[in-house]
Protein backbone atom coordinates (compact mmCIF):
# COMPACT_ATOMS: atom_id res chain seq x y z
CA UNK A 1 0.00 0.00 0.00
CA UNK A 2 1.12 3.52 -1.38
CA UNK A 3 2.04 5.58 2.11
CA UNK A 4 3.65 9.17 0.56
CA UNK A 5 1.67 11.67 0.41
CA UNK A 6 3.06 15.12 -1.44
CA UNK A 7 2.60 18.01 0.83
CA UNK A 8 -1.40 19.27 0.65
CA UNK A 9 -1.55 21.61 -1.92
CA UNK A 10 -2.68 25.18 -0.40
CA UNK A 11 -5.38 25.43 -3.19
CA UNK A 12 -8.19 24.01 -0.89
CA UNK A 13 -11.82 25.84 -1.01
CA UNK A 14 -14.90 24.83 -1.27
CA UNK A 15 -16.63 24.89 -4.54
CA UNK A 16 -19.35 27.06 -5.03
CA UNK A 17 -22.09 24.70 -5.98
CA UNK A 18 -21.85 21.44 -5.30
CA UNK A 19 -24.67 19.08 -5.63
CA UNK A 20 -26.59 16.86 -3.06
CA UNK A 21 -25.83 13.42 -1.91
CA UNK A 22 -26.98 10.92 -3.92
CA UNK A 23 -29.63 8.74 -1.79
CA UNK A 24 -28.61 5.41 -2.40
CA UNK A 25 -32.28 3.45 -2.18
CA UNK A 26 -32.44 0.50 -0.55
CA UNK A 27 -28.48 0.14 0.66
CA UNK A 28 -27.77 0.56 4.09
CA UNK A 29 -24.36 2.58 2.87
CA UNK A 30 -21.60 2.74 5.53
CA UNK A 31 -20.42 5.85 4.41
CA UNK A 32 -18.76 8.03 1.84
CA UNK A 33 -15.24 9.05 1.00
CA UNK A 34 -13.47 11.25 -1.78
CA UNK A 35 -10.24 11.33 -2.65
CA UNK A 36 -9.62 14.60 -0.83
CA UNK A 37 -10.88 13.17 2.77
CA UNK A 38 -9.24 10.07 2.39
CA UNK A 39 -5.91 11.93 1.31
CA UNK A 40 -6.84 13.93 4.87
CA UNK A 41 -6.94 11.39 6.90
CA UNK A 42 -3.72 9.72 5.06
CA UNK A 43 -2.10 12.79 6.13
CA UNK A 44 -3.26 13.59 9.28
CA UNK A 45 -6.21 12.01 11.34
CA UNK A 46 -7.16 14.81 13.63
CA UNK A 47 -7.32 17.27 9.92
CA UNK A 48 -9.93 14.90 8.60
CA UNK A 49 -12.21 14.55 12.41
CA UNK A 50 -11.99 18.84 11.92
CA UNK A 51 -12.72 18.78 8.72
CA UNK A 52 -14.96 15.85 8.46
CA UNK A 53 -16.69 15.97 11.52
CA UNK A 54 -16.16 19.49 13.30
CA UNK A 55 -16.53 21.31 10.26
CA UNK A 56 -14.63 24.05 11.34
CA UNK A 57 -14.28 26.85 9.23
CA UNK A 58 -10.61 27.57 7.52
CA UNK A 59 -9.20 30.76 6.02
CA UNK A 60 -8.88 31.24 2.53
CA UNK A 61 -5.55 31.80 0.57
CA UNK A 62 -4.66 33.60 -2.37
CA UNK A 63 -3.41 30.44 -3.60
CA UNK A 64 -6.83 28.73 -3.20
CA UNK A 65 -9.03 30.55 -4.87
CA UNK A 66 -6.59 31.27 -7.51
CA UNK A 67 -7.17 27.98 -8.17
CA UNK A 68 -11.00 27.95 -8.36
CA UNK A 69 -10.67 30.79 -10.65
CA UNK A 70 -8.26 29.27 -12.96
CA UNK A 71 -10.38 26.29 -13.04
CA UNK A 72 -14.09 28.19 -13.73
CA UNK A 73 -11.20 29.60 -17.01
CA UNK A 74 -10.72 26.42 -18.24
CA UNK A 75 -14.37 25.52 -17.81
CA UNK A 76 -16.05 28.01 -19.74
CA UNK A 77 -12.98 28.19 -22.43
CA UNK A 78 -14.53 24.89 -23.71
CA UNK A 79 -17.67 26.62 -24.49
CA UNK A 80 -16.47 28.87 -26.75
CA UNK A 81 -16.05 28.01 -30.29
CA UNK A 82 -12.27 26.25 -31.22
CA UNK A 83 -10.59 29.28 -32.69
CA UNK A 84 -11.68 31.83 -29.90
CA UNK A 85 -9.71 29.73 -27.47
CA UNK A 86 -6.97 31.86 -27.55
CA UNK A 87 -4.54 33.22 -24.40
CA UNK A 88 -6.10 36.69 -25.18
CA UNK A 89 -9.90 35.01 -24.25
CA UNK A 90 -8.85 33.20 -21.49
CA UNK A 91 -7.57 36.32 -19.87
CA UNK A 92 -10.53 38.08 -20.64
CA UNK A 93 -12.68 35.64 -18.59
CA UNK A 94 -10.30 35.94 -15.53
CA UNK A 95 -12.25 39.19 -13.77
CA UNK A 96 -15.82 37.72 -14.79
CA UNK A 97 -14.66 34.21 -13.08
CA UNK A 98 -13.48 36.45 -9.96
CA UNK A 99 -16.59 38.31 -10.00
CA UNK A 100 -18.76 34.97 -9.45
CA UNK A 101 -16.71 33.54 -7.11
CA UNK A 102 -17.00 36.99 -5.24
CA UNK A 103 -21.11 36.40 -5.52
CA UNK A 104 -21.36 33.13 -3.99
CA UNK A 105 -18.41 33.79 -0.93
CA UNK A 106 -18.09 37.90 -0.83
CA UNK A 107 -16.14 37.47 2.52
CA UNK A 108 -13.15 36.18 0.28
CA UNK A 109 -12.47 39.94 -0.84
CA UNK A 110 -11.16 40.33 2.44
CA UNK A 111 -8.45 38.95 1.48
CA UNK A 112 -6.73 41.47 -0.53
CA UNK A 113 -6.14 45.24 0.81
CA UNK A 114 -3.84 46.62 3.26
CA UNK A 115 -2.94 43.53 5.21
CA UNK A 116 -3.32 41.02 1.90
CA UNK A 117 -1.60 40.70 -2.16
CA UNK A 118 -2.88 43.74 -4.45
CA UNK A 119 -5.79 42.22 -5.83
CA UNK A 120 -4.42 43.44 -9.49
CA UNK A 121 -1.39 41.82 -9.31
CA UNK A 122 -3.09 38.23 -8.03
CA UNK A 123 -5.68 38.53 -11.18
CA UNK A 124 -2.24 38.96 -12.98
CA UNK A 125 -0.73 35.76 -11.77
CA UNK A 126 -4.17 33.96 -12.39
CA UNK A 127 -3.90 34.96 -16.21
CA UNK A 128 -0.09 33.73 -15.90
CA UNK A 129 -1.19 30.27 -14.51
CA UNK A 130 -3.56 30.20 -17.70
CA UNK A 131 -0.77 31.44 -20.16
CA UNK A 132 1.34 28.10 -18.81
CA UNK A 133 -2.08 26.50 -19.85
CA UNK A 134 -1.62 26.85 -23.39
CA UNK A 135 1.86 25.76 -23.05
CA UNK A 136 1.00 22.04 -22.53
CA UNK A 137 -1.96 21.82 -25.02
CA UNK A 138 -3.91 23.24 -27.74
CA UNK A 139 -7.67 23.98 -26.59
CA UNK A 140 -8.26 24.66 -30.06
CA UNK A 141 -8.01 20.52 -31.12
CA UNK A 142 -9.99 19.41 -28.13
CA UNK A 143 -12.98 18.40 -27.29
CA UNK A 144 -13.66 17.18 -23.64
CA UNK A 145 -16.47 15.23 -23.09
CA UNK A 146 -17.22 16.12 -19.97
CA UNK A 147 -16.13 19.06 -17.68
CA UNK A 148 -16.31 19.47 -13.58
CA UNK A 149 -17.99 16.13 -13.98
CA UNK A 150 -19.42 14.71 -10.80
CA UNK A 151 -19.01 11.13 -9.93
CA UNK A 152 -19.90 8.44 -7.50
CA UNK A 153 -19.69 4.82 -7.51
CA UNK A 154 -21.21 2.37 -4.87
CA UNK A 155 -18.35 -0.38 -3.88
CA UNK A 156 -19.51 -3.71 -2.93
CA UNK A 157 -18.61 -3.21 0.54
CA UNK A 158 -21.17 -0.24 0.31
CA UNK A 159 -18.79 2.78 0.70
CA UNK A 160 -19.72 5.30 -1.54
CA UNK A 161 -17.05 7.01 -3.37
CA UNK A 162 -17.40 10.38 -5.06
CA UNK A 163 -15.55 13.43 -6.07
CA UNK A 164 -15.08 15.69 -9.16
CA UNK A 165 -13.38 15.14 -12.23
CA UNK A 166 -12.07 18.44 -14.10
CA UNK A 167 -12.27 16.89 -17.62
CA UNK A 168 -12.88 14.12 -18.98
CA UNK A 169 -12.06 13.23 -22.56
CA UNK A 170 -13.65 10.30 -24.91
CA UNK A 171 -11.85 9.14 -28.10
CA UNK A 172 -14.03 7.88 -30.74
CA UNK A 173 -12.65 4.43 -30.67
CA UNK A 174 -13.77 4.56 -26.56
CA UNK A 175 -10.73 5.74 -24.83
CA UNK A 176 -11.08 7.74 -22.05
CA UNK A 177 -8.83 10.18 -20.26
CA UNK A 178 -9.22 11.70 -16.93
CA UNK A 179 -7.33 14.86 -16.55
CA UNK A 180 -7.06 17.23 -13.56
CA UNK A 181 -5.44 20.69 -13.41
CA UNK A 182 -3.10 21.59 -10.52
CA UNK A 183 -2.42 25.65 -10.36
CA UNK A 184 0.46 24.28 -8.38
CA UNK A 185 3.62 22.85 -9.62
CA UNK A 186 4.74 18.98 -9.56
CA UNK A 187 5.42 17.15 -6.50
CA UNK A 188 9.02 16.65 -5.94
CA UNK A 189 10.07 13.33 -7.05
CA UNK A 190 8.81 10.53 -4.16
CA UNK A 191 6.02 12.98 -3.20
CA UNK A 192 3.74 12.04 -6.74
CA UNK A 193 1.87 8.93 -4.54
CA UNK A 194 -0.90 11.01 -3.01
CA UNK A 195 -1.84 13.06 -7.10
CA UNK A 196 -1.99 9.34 -8.53
CA UNK A 197 -3.86 8.07 -5.81
CA UNK A 198 -6.39 10.87 -6.64
CA UNK A 199 -6.60 10.16 -9.87
CA UNK A 200 -6.48 6.41 -9.93
CA UNK A 201 -9.44 6.85 -7.44
CA UNK A 202 -11.56 9.07 -9.93
CA UNK A 203 -10.20 5.66 -12.71
CA UNK A 204 -11.72 3.65 -10.31
CA UNK A 205 -15.25 4.92 -10.17
CA UNK A 206 -15.42 5.94 -13.61
CA UNK A 207 -14.31 1.56 -14.16
CA UNK A 208 -17.02 0.79 -12.05
CA UNK A 209 -19.67 3.15 -13.61
CA UNK A 210 -19.05 3.01 -17.61
CA UNK A 211 -16.96 -0.12 -17.26
CA UNK A 212 -13.96 0.97 -18.56
CA UNK A 213 -10.53 1.35 -17.24
CA UNK A 214 -9.40 4.70 -18.46
CA UNK A 215 -6.04 4.35 -20.97
CA UNK A 216 -4.36 8.17 -19.52
CA UNK A 217 -4.59 9.61 -16.21
CA UNK A 218 -2.94 13.64 -16.79
CA UNK A 219 -1.94 15.70 -14.49
CA UNK A 220 -1.59 19.43 -15.72
CA UNK A 221 0.80 21.43 -13.39
CA UNK A 222 0.88 25.31 -14.57
CA UNK A 223 2.62 26.01 -11.42
CA UNK A 224 5.93 24.85 -13.34
CA UNK A 225 4.55 23.93 -16.83
CA UNK A 226 4.52 19.88 -16.26
CA UNK A 227 2.48 17.47 -17.28
CA UNK A 228 2.43 14.09 -15.21
CA UNK A 229 0.87 11.03 -16.91
CA UNK A 230 -0.34 7.52 -16.12
CA UNK A 231 -1.59 4.30 -17.62
CA UNK A 232 -3.65 2.44 -14.97
CA UNK A 233 -4.43 -0.99 -15.78
CA UNK A 234 -7.07 -3.62 -13.78
CA UNK A 235 -4.55 -4.34 -11.16
CA UNK A 236 -4.10 -0.69 -10.44
CA UNK A 237 -7.30 0.00 -9.52
CA UNK A 238 -8.05 -3.29 -7.71
CA UNK A 239 -5.55 -2.19 -5.53
CA UNK A 240 -6.68 1.47 -5.48
CA UNK A 241 -10.05 -0.15 -4.40
CA UNK A 242 -8.12 -2.28 -1.47
CA UNK A 243 -6.78 1.06 -0.03
CA UNK A 244 -9.66 3.19 -0.14
CA UNK A 245 -11.20 0.32 2.02
CA UNK A 246 -8.46 -0.24 4.19
CA UNK A 247 -8.66 3.73 4.70
CA UNK A 248 -12.34 3.89 5.53
CA UNK A 249 -11.85 0.95 8.01
CA UNK A 250 -9.36 3.04 9.95
CA UNK A 251 -11.60 5.76 9.96
CA UNK A 252 -14.17 3.86 11.41
CA UNK A 253 -11.80 2.43 13.94
CA UNK A 254 -10.65 6.46 14.85
CA UNK A 255 -14.66 6.75 15.05
CA UNK A 256 -15.60 3.83 17.53
CA UNK A 257 -12.46 4.88 19.63
CA UNK A 258 -12.85 8.61 19.25
CA UNK A 259 -8.33 8.70 18.86
CA UNK A 260 -7.82 10.60 16.06
CA UNK A 261 -4.27 11.46 17.07
CA UNK A 262 -2.38 14.35 14.45
CA UNK A 263 0.32 13.64 12.35
CA UNK A 264 2.70 16.50 13.33
CA UNK A 265 4.38 16.90 9.44
CA UNK A 266 5.76 19.86 6.69
CA UNK A 267 1.92 19.87 5.69
CA UNK A 268 1.09 21.61 9.24
CA UNK A 269 1.96 24.69 7.55
CA UNK A 270 -0.75 24.78 5.08
CA UNK A 271 -3.41 24.17 8.10
CA UNK A 272 -5.72 26.42 9.60
CA UNK A 273 -6.31 24.41 12.52
CA UNK A 274 -2.42 24.78 14.41
CA UNK A 275 -4.20 26.80 17.31
CA UNK A 276 -6.19 23.84 18.63
CA UNK A 277 -4.17 21.06 17.56
CA UNK A 278 -2.34 19.09 20.45
CA UNK A 279 1.08 18.51 17.97
CA UNK A 280 1.44 22.35 18.51
CA UNK A 281 0.44 22.79 22.11
CA UNK A 282 -3.47 23.04 21.20
CA UNK A 283 -6.49 21.80 22.66
CA UNK A 284 -9.31 20.60 20.36
CA UNK A 285 -12.73 21.06 20.88
CA UNK A 286 -14.90 18.05 22.07
CA UNK A 287 -16.23 15.77 19.65
CA UNK A 288 -20.02 16.36 18.55
CA UNK A 289 -22.32 14.86 20.41
CA UNK A 290 -22.89 12.84 17.22
CA UNK A 291 -19.86 11.54 15.47
CA UNK A 292 -22.13 9.48 13.25
CA UNK A 293 -22.38 12.53 11.23
CA UNK A 294 -19.02 11.09 9.64
CA UNK A 295 -20.76 8.89 7.68
CA UNK A 296 -23.06 11.18 5.79
CA UNK A 297 -19.32 13.27 4.92
CA UNK A 298 -21.51 16.43 3.19
CA UNK A 299 -18.44 18.29 2.57
CA UNK A 300 -16.77 15.14 1.28
CA UNK A 301 -14.94 15.47 -2.02
CA UNK A 302 -16.52 18.72 -3.29
CA UNK A 303 -13.46 20.81 -2.83
CA UNK A 304 -10.45 22.73 -4.81
CA UNK A 305 -8.18 19.92 -3.55
CA UNK A 306 -9.71 18.38 -6.24
CA UNK A 307 -10.43 22.04 -8.29
CA UNK A 308 -6.96 22.33 -8.26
Amino acid sequence: METEVEPRDAEHTERPERPERTVVDGVDVLGSLSPSRAGDFVTCPLLYRFRTIDRLPERPSPDAVRGTVVHKVLEDLFDLPAAERTPARAADLVQPSWEKVLEVEPDIAEMFGAEGPDVGAWLASCRTSLDAYFTLEDPTNLEPAERELYVESLLDSKLLLRGFIDRLDVAPDGRIRVVDYKTGRSPHEGYEARALFQMKFYALVVWRTRGVIPSMLQLIYLGNGEVLRYSPDEQDLLATERKVEAIWAAIALARETGDWRPNRSAMCGYCSHQAICPAWGGTPPPLPPEPSAVLEEAGDGLTAEDLD
